[in-house]
Order: C-alpha cells, then structure tokens, then sequence
C-alpha cells in the first residue's frame, strides 16, 4: 500500500485492453502515433510551496492512439472517442531541485466539435511518474524538497487541443495543457508539483485516420433511479517525512440518474474516519476535551458529480462540502476524480450492479489521498 495510485490507471487499461480489430475495420486502420512539445510553467498552488520557480519547463510527450469504431455501443453514444497509451518526458528547468520526470499514462480524447477539417477535443490521462529527484535523508541529502517525497509518483494529464486534418494520414494540433504529479500523501512530504502550458503537435495514421464507423440504430437506455454505496480505504502518512501509515475508512452513500444513455448524475453523503487524527489527539493531550479525541476524527460531506459512462467504465468528477470536519481541516470544499470498473451490469434484478473503484481526493490542487474499494447499485 505504499506504492501511489494510478487513479485511472486501471480503468483507462481496461478500456484500451478491450480495443481489437474486427472485421469491419483493416488492420491497423485508426492506429496513429502523436508528437507534443511543450512549454510550461510550474506554479505555486499553496503557501507551502517553497521551492523555486523554474523560469521555463519543456518537454516530449508521445501518444500511441486508436480511433474505436463502433465495435461497442458505448463508442457510438460517446461519438467514437480515442484511446491511448502515451509517454512523456519533462525538463522542470531546475535540475539539482526537480530532477526530471519520465512519465506513462493510458488516456482518452473525447470529441467536443468536429468539423469536416477542424476539431476541438479534450484529452484526460493518468498514470505513473519517475522522478529522478525527491525528498530524501540518506545521501545524497535533499531535505529542503517539500513538494515530493517520493521517487514513483501518480502522474495526472489534462490537454485540449484545436486540431486541423491535413488529409487521412496526418493533423496538426495547437493546445494548452495541465499535468500533476503526487505521490497522494502515501509519503510525506506530498505537495505536488503543478504544470500549465502549451504545445504544438502531429499526428500520424499509417494506415487511415479514418476507420469505417459501425452504426446502429440504439434505442434510449431508460433514464433510472439507483441507490448506491460505495466502501473504501485509503492511507495517510504522519506528516513526519517517512513517518508511520495510519489508515482511512470511508463510506459513501449516494442516488443516481441516468441520462442521455451515457451519463449518470449522482448527489449523497461522504463520511471517512481518520485515524492518523486521532492518533494526533491522543498523543497531543489538551488539544480538545479528554475522551472526545474520535468525535474529531471524522469527516461528513454532501456531494454531488457526474459519471462519464464508458461501457464497463465510469470517469468520475465529485465535488463535496464538508458538514463536519475532523481536527486537521483542509477547506470547506473538496474535490474527487478517478472511476469505477463495473463487474456486474444489469438493467433487471435487485443488484444492477457492482464495481471496483479508485479515486485521488484533492483540495483544489492539493491531494489529501487515494482511495480505492467497491461500491453496489440497486
């Protein structure tokens, strides 16, 4: 459990595992290779934050894609998305602070407007880091690092790019891009190092960018109530650098709606235990009355997202506010991204379905944890 979380790691593996080629489509046909550069800048996301800015960051990043076709009907009703697997390479500009980063991620490019010769997209990735510096007490010594304190790291990318389609083998692309890498404070310290910027691009499809698409004639999935839960765990270090683990316990409790067959809105309540808080209070006797150490140990939210529904997977978006906050606050409002992978499916029967689930809980751009477990829908 002290290796990060690759928040979509497993989901988004999922989703390129389950690409073939089928009869409708020649080999290879929808298969490209994309190339970025990029500029950027790293900023600092809290008052923590005291490393030095870099004055410019560069990198690669190099995407293998697959166009699906159809072959499932969730790539219809998501307007046939893009698939891939990608690897990127990072320059922070500050070598003896920030090393460099050498990054994989699976990922996927969702189409917002398409045009006969132009196309806005969004690409949403996450993954594993390799960062060639971080927080360390053996030699060599670097304990003035305090945004990562480990070498693996989970690896979050955000990009959107204006394309233009040259002909059927190549594009070009313009965009602006958001990376994060964190180890989820599984080793302290855990600040994170934050990446906005912008690249220019190609892309290249040997064979076609442009697979024969299947489409079928779907009939609407009816837009059902479910009432779900999910059970998870997760763990905090003592926010002494490579301090002992102290687990998390979390439920959540929440209704869902379906909508326009891809969707499901959802709204509940999230309630998670700590017991790195509580093993503060113990140890720091005074901070609140004796014998109430657990009342200040727990957490309660309201929360409300969506889920992007990918045939056997689910992206999910949460954003939550607190109704009760345990000792060690961070803000009123937090935030959830990650998924579920969904084992059983079923539009009949008392249990319609039943998943696997990760997700990486952040304030703003500040991770608390990562969280994984399972969750039921009736």
């Amino acid at each position: 459990m002290r290796t990060p979380v690759f928040l979509l790691f497993f989901i988004l593996c999922s989703l390129i595992s389950g690409v073939s080629f089928g009869q409708e489509s020649r080999p290879w046909e929808g298969f490209g290779i994309e190339a970025n550069v990029f500029e950027g800048h790293v900023f600092k996301h809290t008052p923590k934050f005291h490393l030095p800015i870099p004055d410019m960051t560069t990198g690669t990043d190099i995407n293998f894609q697959y166009k699906t076709f159809g072959r499932k009907d969730w790539e219809q009703r998501r307007r046939y998305p893009i698939v891939g697997v990608a690897f990127t390479y990072t320059n922070y500009g500050i070598d003896s602070v920030y090393g460099r980063l050498f990054s994989i991620y699976p990922n996927i490019v969702i189409p917002l407007i398409s045009g006969r010769k132009l196309e806005w997209t969004i690409r949403i990735g996450d993954g594993f880091g390799y960062s060639t510096k971080a927080y360390s007490r053996i030699n060599p010594f670097d304990t003035l690092n305090n945004a990562i304190g480990s070498k693996i790291n989970d690896y979050a990318s955000f990009m959107t790019d204006i394309r233009y389609h040259i002909n059927t083998h190549w594009d070009v692309q313009i965009g602006a891009n958001f990376s994060h890498y964190s180890d989820a404070s599984y080793h302290q310290p855990n600040l994170g190092v934050n990446l906005y910027g912008a690249h220019v691009g190609v892309k290249y499809f040997p064979v076609s960018a442009n697979p024969k698409r299947i489409v079928r004639d779907l009939k609407p999935l009816k837009n059902r109530w479910l009432f779900e839960y999910r059970l998870s765990m997760a763990y905090d270090e003592s926010n002494a650098p490579l301090g002992p683990l102290y687990p998390v316990y979390l439920a959540t409790g929440y209704v869902s709606k379906r909508w326009k067959s891809k969707n499901k809105a959802f709204a509940g309540f999230d309630y998670s235990y700590h017991t790195l808080d509580y093993a503060f209070l113990r140890n720091n006797v005074g901070l609140v009355p004796p014998g109430t150490e657990a009342q200040h140990s727990y957490k309660t939210a309201a929360f409300a997202g969506n889920e992007f529904l990918l045939g056997r997977v689910g992206v999910v978006l949460q954003v939550g506010y607190y109704l009760h906050q345990a000792y060690q606050s961070q803000g009123k409002v937090y935030e959830k991204i990650g998924g579920n992978l969904y084992l059983v499916q079923r539009e009949r029967g008392p249990i319609k379905e039943f998943f696997l689930c990760a997700f990486l809980k952040t304030h703003l751009s500040v991770a608390e944890l990562a969280e994984f477990g399972f969750g039921m829908g009736f």
